[in-house]
């Protein structure tokens, strides 16, 4: 077990509704085209597979995928959409679960390594990923860019979503590396909000890279998103591409 947190019941049962925008076919269309190509003819592992927003339909496309869900309640809602046998899932950790066979394509979207709040699980994630991989496999994570910069002296907190349904924003622990996204979301038209909370270890591409090393893998390539659009200072977020030598 690692230190991640628990998605409940609760959470999981609503989780696809609040990503109908992620979900759409114009957000989902790069990422899965990107992924895709990387697989090749190969078999495709997805860390934290969750309800399956981009398994599933990324099997659709014929990418054979096996998925490791820390959540059972998350993966019963994928269940929902697809049987054991097109799409194997194994319930248990992504730092140190493993499953039968290679894979040439290990991926880890939507920030989901930050769910492990240790430096040391996060290295133990990319060596989990580099066991899974075959000679000259690919490992893809999909991860925001911390935003310090947006932080004045004695600030620790910086708001990323502001809308007529949600409000969200972050706080940060500087020294441990620690951010905890708080949301306020209004369900129903009474004027109330449902308070949650998650804790999240950031890390930056040059950490990121660093324990690639540690894990075997080189890096390949790093874009600003699943479009391939360059990476520079200004990116908020990164697609980075490390491979296993051959």
């Amino acid at each position: 077990m690692t230190s991640s947190e628990l998605w409940t019941r609760e959470t999981a049962d609503r989780y696809d509704a609040e990503e109908t925008e992620t979900s759409s076919a114009a957000v989902l269309g790069p990422t899965l085209a990107f992924l895709a190509e990387l697989a090749g003819d190969g078999r495709a592992l997805e860390f934290a597979i969750g309800t399956g927003r981009v398994g599933v339909p990324l099997r659709e496309r014929g990418v054979p995928v096996v998925g490791i869900e820390l959540s059972e309640h998350m993966a019963a809602v994928l269940r929902r959409k697809v049987d054991e046998s097109t799409l194997p899932v194994t319930i248990g950790d992504m730092a140190t679960t493993v499953v039968p066979g290679a894979f040439t394509l290990v991926y880890l979207v939507y920030n989901t390594i930050t769910n492990l709040l240790t430096q040391d699980e996060q290295v133990e994630c990319f060596r989990n990923a580099a066991r899974h991989l075959e000679p000259g496999g690919r490992f893809v994570i999909e991860l925001g860019v911390p935003p310090l910069r947006f932080l004045p002296p004695g600030q620790v907190a910086v708001p990323f979503d502001v809308s007529e349904h949600h409000l969200g924003f972050d706080t940060f622990d500087l020294v441990e590396q620690i951010l905890v996204s708080h949301h306020f979301t209004r369900d129903g038209d009474d004027g109330r909000y449902r308070r949650e909370n998650s804790r999240h270890r950031y890390a930056w591409p040059a950490e990121l890279d660093l324990m690639a090393r540690i894990a075997g893998l080189e890096l390949e390539r790093r874009v600003a998103d699943w479009d391939g659009s360059p990476f520079t200072q200004d990116s908020t977020k990164h697609i980075s591409v490390w491979r296993k030598p051959t």
